[in-house]
Formats: C-alpha cells, structure tokens, sequence
C-alpha cells in the first residue's frame, strides 16, 4: 500500500423483491447522496466514479450520477458478475493508493427481474461456456437451473469428498435468519429454523433446498473513498481503513481440477485470501468479522475453508461448533448475508462495504460484533472474478 486509504462515508439502501423497487438510478442517487452525507463532503469534492450494474445498458452510471453533479469527472462503468461493486470499490481503492485521485466514488446497484438468472444476450456465445462444459461433465442432471448446479454440485463435492450432511448447510442458512433479523436494510428478516430450511422445497433431492440460496433482488450501496491526507485536511472519518485488497481471476485448476469447488471459485478466494493476510501482515486468526458471498448456502461453507478461517474438510465441525457466529471465532454475515439481505448483483460488494464499515466504527447496533477491529470481505463472481478486502479500525 502506498497512500492509506479511508472509507470516509458508506450508504445503502434497504434491498427489495425485483418489482417492488424504484428504477435503478433512484436507488443509486439515494445511496450516493447517503455515502455523501456519512462522509461530509460535496459532489464537487469526487474526483473520480466507478459504478457497478450487470442489468442494464452502457453508461447507466452517468444516468445516475448526473443528478447529483454534473462535474465533468471520470465516470467508469463496472460489470463484473457478482463481483461487480467489489470490482468498482478494487477501481476506486487503485485510484487512490496511487495518487491518481484523492476522493473516489464507488457505486453499486441492479434492478432484478424475478426468477433465475439467465443470459440477456442469447444471439452470441455465452462466458460461461468452459464453466457449462466442466459443470455438464461432473454434474449432469440437465433439468437443473445452472447456477444451482454450479453452486450445489460444489456443495455436493464437499459432501462427497468429507460427509458434510445436508443439515450443515440448513445451519447456515438459519444462522443468516437470526443475523438478518437484526437488519433492517435486509431483503428477508424472519428467522427460520435448520428444520424449516430442510422442509423447504427441494431443489435438487439430498443437495438443496429452495431457501439454501439467495433470492434475486434489487437495491443499491455506495462509499466514499479517500486518502488519509485528505481525509485529514477536510476533518473527515478516518476510523476505517482499506489495508489490503487483492482480486484475481481463474487459474487453469478452475477446470483441470475436475472438482465443482473449483469451477465455482475456491482456488481464486484462496489466492486472493493469502494475498490480502500477507499484505496486511496478519493471518485469518486476526479477524474478527467477515462479509462473505453466500450467493448459496453451500458456497459460504467452502469459502470458509478457502478464507482459512478452518482447515480444508473443517468447515462442518466449524458450522456444528458455532464459530461462525456470535460467540464463536469470527462472526460471518452479520448482515444477514446474500441469503437473508438478498443480492442485487452489482451493490452487493458495497453492502458488504457498508456492513463491514458499521462494524469497525462500533455502529452496527444490535448486530455489533463486540470489539471489532479486523473486518474481511469476500466478493465471487463466476466467469470469472473474486475480490477479497481486509479492513482495519483505526
């Protein structure tokens, strides 16, 4: 790191059911003009934007951002997959280390349309093809959506390969309820029980039910990215610091694996996850609060395991033995996470931002994680791209 870099202001908005939302750019005008208050300063002040959306046409930022300001800065559009506003905070965090601009916007938000994801441009091959090759070979079951195939065929390997039990899963996703219960800004805040989650529609038999994975939503989030310097020089909030942040892509393993962890990016969090502990000089024992990317139940048992937050094949014993909640060694998803907030795609690496900031300055309410001070964040996006932040208070 060559600048330190703040996060001065963070702001989001309460996540919704796709047809239930405003139109995208009022969602993300609100966020921004939220991250500019919590940040006390003035669009004038922004000398760069990045703004993430995978549903939408070229330049939607710009339609967003106009109303705001029209002050001529750079506005870059983001689309990452899942990954997106984590791709735009990775833009605007390089903006500022490196003395290209010292006040940076980042901007996330997706207005869904109900149902599963699909391609929106059927006419021209799809990004996916080596990932829907490798998922048909080790996979099968063609009757299945594909994202559930990627995901449950990973939490399917697992099972396989170390005797996770299907109730494994069901945990977490009840562990997402109780936190989401404490969230106002999440999309589903009724706790359910292991039971209810197992009783859920199934998905696909012995692998996944309906409520082990996240539901598509709309909503947008924002922050507000500076250098220390002139954080200092404009009296702005300096309590939360960006200390590391690494993003990579797939690795040739991704396929030659031959293993759905894999194709749906273990190796990628892992590396990116090293990197990030090896920068900051501190190891996955030093934090204690993560926002991971529980797209399915399934994915946040493996990106345990990937993050080194538990050894490879310990990720059920860390489930059954409740360190990965209030009590335990480090609370993950106080937000509720993916499955209880909901994900619209491109604000969901800010909300993780904004949730993540909270926790660090000791706002979080009653979701607050007692003595915070180390906070990780996990991004994934398949085709494919994961970002991993470490944040520090102080």
């Amino acid at each position: 790191m060559n600048q330190k870099v703040i996060v001065a202001g963070v702001g989001m908005i309460p996540f919704t059911k796709p047809g239930a939302s405003e139109p995208y750019h009022v969602m993300g005008e609100k966020a921004v003009r939220q991250a500019m208050a919590d940040a006390r300063v003035e669009y004038p002040m922004i000398q760069q934007a990045y703004v993430g959306y995978v549903y939408g046409d070229s330049t939607c930022g710009q339609r967003t951002l106009y109303p705001v300001g029209m002050s001529g800065i750079p506005i870059v559009n983001v689309n990452n997959n899942c990954s997106t506003g984590s791709s735009a905070l990775f833009l605007a965090r390089q903006a500022v280390e490196s003395g290209a601009a010292e006040c940076v916007l980042a901007l996330g938000f997706e207005q869904m349309a109900a149902g599963a994801i699909k391609a929106q441009f059927e006419d021209r091959p799809t990004p996916f093809e080596e990932f829907d090759r490798a998922t048909a070979e080790l996979v099968g079951h063609p009757e299945i959506p594909l994202a559930i195939r990627y995901f449950g065929g990973a939490g399917k390997a697992h099972m396989d390969k170390y005797g996770t039990q299907l109730a494994t899963f069901a945990s977490i996703r009840a562990k997402a309820s109780r936190h989401a219960a404490n969230n106002p800004l999440a999309l589903f805040r009724k706790e359910v029980s292991v039971d209810d989650v197992m009783n859920a529609p199934m998905l696909w038999e012995g692998v996944m039910t309906r409520l082990m994975a996240c539901p598509p939503t709309c909503g947008a989030a924002a922050a507000v990215i500076c250098s220390e310097a002139f954080a200092k020089k404009h009296g702005l909030d300096t309590r939360v610091s960006i200390t590391a942040q690494a993003m990579t892509t797939d690795f040739p393993s991704t396929f030659e694996s031959h293993d759905m962890m894999r194709v749906v990016g273990f190796d990628m969090a892992r590396d990116a996850a090293q990197k990030v502990y090896k920068q900051a000089g501190i190891g996955p024992q030093d934090v204690n609060v993560v926002e991971l990317h529980d797209c399915f139940a399934q994915n946040e048992l493996i990106t345990y395991e990937a993050l080194g937050l538990c050894p490879e094949g310990g990720a059920e014993k860390f489930v059954l033995d409740g360190d990965n909640t209030y009590g335990g060694k480090v609370v993950t998803n106080p937000s509720g996470g993916l499955l209880s907030k909901g994900h619209p795609l491109g604000a969901t690496g800010l909300a993780q931002c904004f949730e993540l900031t909270h926790q660090l300055r000791g706002t979080a309410e009653q979701r607050q994680v007692k003595g915070a001070r180390v906070a990780l964040q996990h991004n994934l996006g398949l085709g494919g791209a994961c970002v991993v932040t470490l944040y520090q208070a102080g």
